[in-house]
């Protein structure tokens, strides 16, 4: 076992009745890293750090918290804290109470609890906020003295369950960028449960994406976004093009009728595979520099750029551009190689591709009285 790793699972099974959560599970988070839990709901994100709190025994497999056999352990007997979605405060407490309540319970000394206290408060910026009620704070506030709290007890591992889904927009990403500060700061392993992607991408030294309790795909969130695994990552992790398509050979795929140059080998002459075109990399050219033309069917005004459903030849791509074209027009298309990702087929191929149930749903709002 490596010594710095803060968390790792071997084999961890778990199931509900007869329902299988976590299917031989494993997973190893190194030590002071920020790392995101990414999936659908019911993919077992919660069950998973509910495994890691000791909140759940698991049916068969081990953990370890840095090292450390803990699978048989009692939450209170390891150390990690965790932050739920509604934070739990004490409503009768105000926010120095609210931050005191674990280091009083472990018996600390008064000036011990006195220092703590307000060395996490200052963490949060919440410094001048000690006789405050809690009820009276904003949605935000709660959830740093909730940080404040879960830090006080110097836990080797913080967990998060959705701490921000309650937040309004401009909130949450504020929240968003000051616990990654926090996190930075502490120097402590944060793992955070979310299905949000923009939130995973934007917050997490490394994402792992999860669906039907096995972990599709772990990496930086570049990685994750230019080189998903298979469909369900590319279609999880913002919007795709997903096509079918041949490898001819290495670094020539044909998909939508046309052959193209790309970046990637190592496949079997003629094999088929998925194509992953993300819909900022499609450009909108003049006719004699497309390879591809297609109908506009559905444009969509979204503040930085425009997105458009184009028809072509019956599948209905996402393109995002800055020039709004007329709706029913003509385009051409373009793609640079260095945008065409290749994936090995899975079982996921043909679940996601294109976008004709988006189209028809969007065409429906606009055009329903």
């Amino acid at each position: 076992m490596s010594d710095d790793l803060a968390v790792s699972m071997a084999d961890v099974c778990v199931s509900y009745g007869k329902v299988s959560i976590l299917k031989k599970f494993n997973l190893s988070i190194k030590s002071g890293k920020f790392v995101t839990l990414l999936g659908p709901s019911g993919c077992g994100k919660t069950t998973l750090l509910k495994v890691i709190g000791g909140f759940i025994k698991p049916d068969s497999g081990s953990v370890y918290l840095s090292g450390v056999d803990v699978t048989k352990a009692a939450p209170h007997k390891r150390k990690v804290n965790t932050i739920f979605q509604n934070y739990a405060l004490f409503p009768h407490l105000n926010v120095y109470e609210n931050v005191a309540f674990g280091l009083r319970v472990k018996k600390k000394k008064e000036h011990e609890v006195d220092q703590v206290v307000k060395e996490m408060l200052k963490v949060v910026s919440l410094s001048g906020f000690e006789e405050r009620n809690v009820n009276d704070l904003s949605g935000g506030q709660k959830q740093r003295v909730a940080v404040a709290r879960a830090l006080a007890n110097k836990p080797e591992v913080l967990l998060l369950d959705e701490p921000l889904s309650a937040l309004d927009l401009k909130l949450r990403k504020d929240m968003q960028t000051e616990l990654k500060k926090i996190q930075k700061k502490m120097n402590i392993t944060f793992i955070f449960v979310t299905h949000d992607q923009e939130e995973a991408l934007s917050m997490a030294d490394t994402v792992v994406v999860m669906d039907h309790g096995k972990i599709q795909q772990i990496g930086t969130p570049l990685d994750i976004y230019n080189e998903p695994r298979n469909a369900f990552v590319a279609d999880f992790i913002g919007e795709s093009n997903i096509l079918d398509g041949v490898m001819l050979k290495d670094y020539y795929v044909k998909f939508a009728g046309k052959e193209f140059k790309c970046l990637d080998s190592g496949f079997s002459e003629m094999e088929r595979v998925d194509v992953v075109i993300r819909p900022e990399d499609v450009k909108v050219v003049e006719s004699k520099e497309g390879t591809l033309a297609g109908t506009v069917t559905q444009t969509t005004f979204k503040g930085v750029h425009y997105e458009m459903i184009v028809d072509v030849r019956g599948f209905k791509w996402m393109v995002q551009s800055t020039k709004c074209e007329v709706l029913g027009s003509q385009i051409s298309l373009a793609v640079n190689p260095e945008d065409i990702h290749v994936m090995k087929k899975s079982k996921y191929s043909g679940e996601y591709g294109d976008y004709t149930s988006f189209s028809d749903e969007m065409y429906e709002v606009f055009n329903t009285k």
